[in-house]
């Protein structure tokens, strides 16, 4: 119960106290007008390029926008703690370190969802476009999945930031990456061998895939490949980012160096 209430109370507590867009003025434009203007963008450019229908662009664009508060979300909530100060007693707390860890990702998987949603609703009332309804249950999971392995991939790029000056840069780099070479507005097997490479080991390409076929009217045993390799990659992130987050714990503890994590 006691790790159950550190995941669910820190995690929220920490949401708050940490987040600078908590605030409307901040909230709105960053995660939700950024999004917004993505896809609208997108489409308008799909539109003059003509290869890819308006829906191409949707829905690669909204399951992607997930990554605006899952990505740099996961890395604020690792870097603001070191900014003001407070990683220090998160890392002597006695808590359960897998519920203080993993709790503090919870708020953003919600958040993101809550934006990949609102991508799908843009793009009902700007380009009257919807997915299946009868696929709207599985399409559900398919974003739960991603924005749980962008949550995942973002926790090792702010623990790795742990021992950087800025990993919001870090961050800003990696989200501009992930729209190049997740097939979000440009196929993935359309891209280099090298740089498809890349964009089959980070999170959204497989949910994107899966995303755009479930859309279409696929069952979800259509998808089952796609899913099960989004899932194995945020597991693998997930633990990446665990074990590096011990192992820059332990070493700070060893070597007295808490205030400078």
């Amino acid at each position: 119960m006691t790790a159950l209430r550190v995941f669910v109370f820190g995690g929220a507590f920490a949401y708050r106290a940490l987040f600078n867009w908590i605030h409307p003025a901040m909230f709105i434009p960053a995660l939700i007008g950024l999004p917004l203007f993505q896809i609208v963008f997108f489409v308008y450019l799909g539109r003059s390029n003509g290869k890819e229908p308006d829906s191409f662009f949707i829905v690669g664009n909204a399951v992607q926008s997930c990554a605006m508060a899952s990505v740099y979300g996961s890395v604020m909530v690792i870097a603001n703690d070191r900014l003001f100060g407070t990683l220090p007693f998160v890392v002597t707390s006695p808590a359960n370190r897998f519920a203080l860890f993993f709790g503090r990702a919870a708020p953003l998987v919600v958040n993101g969802l809550l934006i990949s949603v609102f991508g799908f609703l843009a793009g009902r009332l700007l380009f009257d476009y919807s997915p299946v309804s009868s696929a709207l249950p599985e399409l559900l999971l398919v974003l739960v999945i991603v924005v749980a392995s962008c949550t995942a991939f973002g926790l090792v790029i702010g623990t790795a930031g742990l021992r950087a000056r800025e990993p919001i840069l870090v961050a800003g780099l990696t989200y501009s990456l992930m729209l190049l070479l997740c097939g979000v507005n440009v196929p993935v097997d359309q891209l280099p061998p090298g740089l498809e490479a890349v964009g089959r080991i980070l999170p959204l390409t497989h949910g994107i895939a899966a995303a755009r076929e479930l859309a279409t009217g696929a069952d979800l045993g259509d998808v089952s490949g796609s899913i099960l390799a989004e899932v194995a990659i945020g597991g693998v992130y997930a633990a990446v980012a665990f074990v590096l987050f011990r192992v820059v714990e332990a070493r700070a503890r060893r070597d007295g160096t808490l205030e400078a994590i």
